[in-house]
């Protein structure tokens, strides 16, 4: 008898003038019932599969609907002055996912995959195509942000590398 296997991702990112953008994602899968008791490995691999879709489908959401609904940083609000109105710093909206990812987040990207054995630059390409369907040059901020968070877990041994070129959550 299969069993029921529920996941589910939700994530909330601030916007400008104290807005909120949410979105969740949640699916049900059958698996074999057999996976939890014979081969807990293979059953680990279908949950991380499955919750590395439904994160991955929040934050292609996220990122649509605030390219959707954010304002360039270079378009101040109406009543505001200058460039950096209503910035956080950076030239980036609060809440925005910025555009694409910045140097610094793909140079910190990189040297954690510098630190991890086995990975280097060449599958860390792999990994953000796996991950976003786009090269590392091609993520948006968001996606950066994402890719880190799962650097970091490989890093600290709480994702295997091997899952997460396969397909597996951060």
């Amino acid at each position: 008898m299969p069993l029921k296997l529920n996941v589910g991702v939700n994530k909330k990112v601030g916007l400008p003038d104290y807005g909120s953008l949410g979105t969740s994602c949640h699916v049900e899968v059958e698996v074999e019932s057999g996976l939890i008791f014979d081969d807990l490995d293979a059953f680990h691999q279908k949950v991380r599969q499955a919750y590395v879709a439904c994160a991955q489908a929040v934050n292609d959401e996220l990122a649509r609907q605030q390219g959707a609904s954010v304002r360039p940083a270079s378009q101040p609000q109406a009543g505001t002055t200058g460039s950096n109105a209503a910035t956080n710093g950076n030239g980036h909206r609060n809440g925005s996912n910025g555009g694409t990812a910045s140097q610094k987040q793909l140079n910190y990207a990189n040297q954690l995959a510098g630190q991890i054995q086995g990975l280097g630059v060449r599958r860390l390409e792999s990994l953000a195509t796996k991950m976003f369907g786009k090269p590392l040059a091609g993520l948006s901020s968001l996606d950066a942000s994402s890719l880190i968070d799962t650097l970091k877990a490989i890093k600290d041994g709480r994702l295997d590398l091997n899952a997460a070129l396969d397909g597996a959550p951060a």
